[in-house]
């Protein structure tokens, strides 16, 4: 391998809802003991996923796996309305640590539904925010993600509406929703997009650095919507050598020249980090920021109560009052931090 420059796309990794949920499981982790039971993998990235089963944390697809009385986290993506009273029936603490993004799209889908639109939503078949989200409305949406699907859809005499799984790409939504719209010209659509902003950003940043490439290095999952986006962009966009990685040790030999490196929004900055240090650019790092991103998401209400109860009885245990007790700024702490403590403690606990 011999890399003459990296081109680090900015922004890149992990996004606030990811940075929320991963906070929301680690305080559910240090305050139950294990297992603790996440109905599927709470977001989409393998090492992060494996960092929480380290701790214990058991990763179900059906809500019923869970014994009665255990506690519950529902994933970032979302989950059916049903599945959410199951959960709530069966977990003795229950937190959804759905993206707010995603809550927008379910409460557009139960508002139109109710107003008797049909609803056609833009989304990939069995991914788990769009099984989630047509499952708020099951009579009254279709899904779907091509042009071909589209003109299948049955004539509808009432009103439509327009809808979108927040993590597609623009090139997988654009062309869709055009074809809808021409097919039904008085379609509703929101005022502001469905299409998260952090993967738009991500994409951004992607084509902003892509035509000076001679390879890209694309981090994340393949489970991963964004992180596949990322990719199929890298190669839209003239880019000869695409590669898709889980961890630096999947770095293929033969990269050269400069190398483009950006990580899908499920990505933890650790991984991106080892791959710069394999990489070892012979020129450097140039950053290739397109905007800046401080998007946050708070914790869940019931993780905010959480944290309030541990921080007042840490500190009335330790002999001071009430009044004293330190308040813990969410925003300034990061996923990346809270995943390097979990490892951290981890090794601590089979040294």
């Amino acid at each position: 391998m011999s890399v003459d420059r990296v081109l680090l796309a900015e922004p890149r990794g992990f996004c606030a809802g990811v940075e929320m949920a991963i906070k929301a499981l680690a305080w559910m982790v240090r305050a139950f003991e294990p297992p603790v039971y996440c109905y599927h993998e709470i977001v989409h990235n393998q090492i992060v996923v494996d960092a929480f089963r380290s701790q214990g944390v058991q990763f179900v697809d059906d809500i019923e796996e869970v014994p009665i009385g255990r506690p519950i986290m529902l994933s970032a993506h979302g989950s059916a309305p049903e599945v959410v009273a199951s959960a709530r029936q069966r977990g003795s603490f229950v937190v959804d640590s759905v993206c707010p993004l995603v809550t927008k799209v379910h409460h557009e889908v139960k508002v139109r539904a109710a107003k008797g639109y049909r609803i056609v939503y833009v989304g990939h078949e069995g991914h788990e925010e769009a099984v989630g989200t047509m499952a708020v409305a099951p009579h009254a949406i279709d899904r779907v993600e091509s042009i071909e699907e589209v003109d299948a859809l049955p004539e509808v005499d009432g009103a439509v509406a327009l809808l979108a799984q927040t993590t597609l790409s623009h090139r997988d939504w654009e062309g869709v929703a055009v074809r809808v719209k021409e097919r039904f010209p008085d379609v509703w659509t929101p005022g502001r997009s469905d299409l998260c902003f952090a993967t738009t950003n991500r994409q951004t940043s992607l084509l902003a650095m892509a035509e000076r490439c001679d390879s890209i290095v694309v981090i994340g999952s393949a489970n991963s919507s964004n992180t596949t986006a990322l990719a199929r962009l890298a190669s839209d966009a003239g880019c000869s050598n695409v590669v898709r990685i889980n961890t630096a040790a999947e770095l293929p030999d033969g990269l050269d020249g400069v190398v483009g490196v950006t990580a899908g929004a499920s990505a933890p900055e650790q991984l991106v980090r080892e791959v710069l240090e394999r990489l070892a650019p012979e020129h450097g790092i140039e950053l290739v920021r397109v905007t800046d991103e401080d998007e946050y998401f708070p914790p869940p209400r019931n993780i905010r109560e959480l944290q309030t109860a541990i921080e007042c009885a840490s500190t009335v245990l330790l002999g001071g009052g009430m009044l004293a007790s330190p308040k813990m700024d969410d925003r300034s702490l990061s996923a990346s931090a809270v995943l390097a403590a979990l490892d951290s403690s981890q090794h601590k606990g089979t040294s």
